[in-house]
């Protein structure tokens, strides 16, 4: 009894391409759309490394059989040597990312790997992102500061490549985690105005982007250890400058001011400080505000913030040594690794007026 032939198969290692009616060599990509599978989870079955599960072997098994296909030697011969790549998919919105992109070159160089970066905006998903990295022959996969849209993809991609998130925790099964400890670092900013005398001390939130419902449950938890519950105040916004300045826009038309404000960032605290600053109101004469990140835009002269200390080149050295640890064979699971931050004090914060 012969093998059983795809329609489209035009004979041993070949496909019909039916827009044109020639034949053509399959390659990987077509086996991989055969079994619902993606090309890397082709190769790594091909190559008979760990990763795809048994389920996911058979159906790549039974698609080569399927359709006959050979690989290509040569190819697999110049795909085996290795790329030393790293991608590093990060956003533009993030004041933190370019400190941690910057450091992350300094400790590629130290490891001899190099970097391809790659940012997400609205029309363009982790989930692509990701994949155009890998297209890239990238061995592992750097993410900051990102949402993380699906899931069970990002977990097929650990189980090839090490992929490690900074700044974020998205808890995806298999991927390795550089953040900071975001609840402490309000608390130290809430310790912090607490001892210049604050009490009504209002917390601009960042909504559901990474690290900010740890920020407001550290804000939260402070102001109860401090028993100042019923000075509690948050108000919603996000990572931008605008989330700030449309919050203290809508503070001043208030008959009372707080006085001090908590930002999520440092974008959204120079929202703050720059639209108060505009309507007459001090600070910190009037008006305490201290951001979070201790980017490049916390030290501006004429801003001077300050902020929550994150540190970039810890969050890039330890990123960096988990994917060639992996890559080397010399850590075999995902490790979740908190920093503690610091605080930044500059001229944003002081006493409040009596």
């Amino acid at each position: 009894m012969g093998r059983k032939q795809d329609p489209s198969s035009s004979g041993e290692g070949g496909v019909k391409d039916l827009r044109s009616g020639t034949s053509r060599r399959l390659t990987m990509a077509d086996v991989a759309a055969h079994a619902g599978v993606s090309r890397q989870t082709v190769s790594l079955v091909l190559a008979e490394k760990p990763g795809p599960s048994s389920d996911t072997r058979r159906a790549v098994l039974e698609a080569v059989d399927a359709l006959d296909f050979r690989p290509d030697v040569a190819a697999q011969l110049l795909r085996s040597a290795r790329s030393r790549q790293l991608g590093v998919l990060f956003s533009m919105e993030h004041s933190h990312d370019p400190l941690v992109v910057e450091a992350l070159y300094d400790v590629a160089a130290h490891h001899e790997y190099s970097l391809v970066l790659s940012a997400a905006a609205p029309v363009r998903g982790v989930r692509s992102a990701v994949d155009e990295l890998l297209g890239l022959h990238c061995e592992g996969v750097i993410i900051l500061g990102l949402d993380v849209d699906e899931p069970e993809h990002l977990a097929e991609v650990a189980r090839m490549v090490p992929v490690v998130e900074v700044a974020q925790r998205s808890g995806v099964t298999g991927v390795e985690t550089v953040r900071t400890d975001d609840a402490a670092g309000t608390r130290l900013a809430v310790d912090h105005l607490v001892g210049l005398g604050h009490r009504d001390i209002l917390h601009l939130e960042g909504g559901a982007k990474p690290g900010a419902p740890e920020r407001r449950e550290g804000y939260l938890y402070a102001m109860a250890d401090h028993d100042l519950v019923e000075h509690v105040e948050i108000l919603a916004g996000d990572f931008t400058e605008e989330s700030g300045v449309v919050a203290a826009s809508a503070l001043l038309e208030r008959p009372r001011l707080p006085t001090a404000v908590i930002a999520a960032n440092d974008l959204a605290a120079r929202g703050v400080v720059e639209t108060f600053l505009r309507a007459g109101t001090g600070v910190p004469e009037q008006v305490s505000v201290v951001g979070y990140d201790d980017s490049r835009v916390a030290a501006l002269h004429h801003l001077s913030l300050t902020t929550v200390h994150q540190d970039p080149v810890a969050m890039a050295e330890l990123a960096l040594e988990a994917c060639a640890e992996r890559l080397e064979g010399r850590r075999d699971r995902a490790h979740d690794v908190v920093l503690p931050p610091s605080l930044t004090v500059r001229s944003t914060t002081a006493h409040p007026r009596r």
